[in-house]
């Protein structure tokens, strides 16, 4: 579901999953992630916190149009599965969706990355997704099953309907501006956990 080796901007070898092509009928999603699946950098990608990356399909036009590129579309940012109808400002972490068979639960924003930068070719993307505000999101597996195309995502719970992805990816990125913020978001358990231990490293410093 990858192509493993790439060539970065400047030419220097380079290995990454973060190419994704369409798949043709049914996968199973475990609480690891999607059976096949690669995931190079363990520490940012994959596990149980991070079993699946989500992305907004109506991100892509967009996409297209602001870079002048026509070969954009789903997978082109690593995700594992492309939705439509949801996006950042409207999922929050901690719900929970139910995909077919597969019950998920939101665990945070996607972090965007040089591996990212390297598979676009844009060395300003990072700043373009944080100032756009189309990262996707993280899940974890909370029930495995199958899953295949044209399922419908249906939301189950919304416990934290206070903490937006785009919100929080904000609240995280100035967390050092904003204490109050940032503690609150770190308390929120359904919250990668990485996330919650650096946001409370963060706020220990500072008492």
């Amino acid at each position: 579901m990858g192509n493993p080796a790439a060539t970065d901007p400047i030419d220097k070898p380079w290995t990454s999953a973060i190419w994704k092509e369409p798949v043709e009928g049914p996968i199973w999603a475990g609480y690891e992630g999607l059976s096949g699946d690669t995931q190079v950098a363990r520490k940012s990608h994959g596990g149980p916190e991070r079993a699946l990356l989500l992305y907004c399909a109506e991100h892509y036009p967009r996409w297209r149009a602001e870079w002048g590129r026509r070969g954009i579309g789903p997978g082109a940012f690593g995700e594992n599965l492309t939705v439509s109808g949801l996006d950042e400002s409207t999922v929050c972490v901690g719900d929970i969706f139910q995909v077919g068979e597969v019950r998920i639960e939101v665990s945070g924003p996607r972090s965007p990355c040089q591996t990212l930068v390297r598979r676009h070719r844009r060395p300003g993307l990072i700043e373009e997704v944080q100032g756009t505000a189309r990262s996707g999101w993280y899940v974890r597996v909370k029930n495995e099953g199958w899953l295949e195309r044209g399922l419908e995502l249906t939301l189950l719970d919304r416990p934290y309907p206070q903490w937006p992805i785009d919100r929080a990816a904000t609240v995280m990125r100035n967390r050092a501006k904003t204490p109050d913020e940032s503690a609150l978001l770190g308390g929120c358990p359904a919250l990668l956990a990485d996330w919650r231990a650096k946001l409370g490293a963060e706020a220990a410093v500072r008492r």
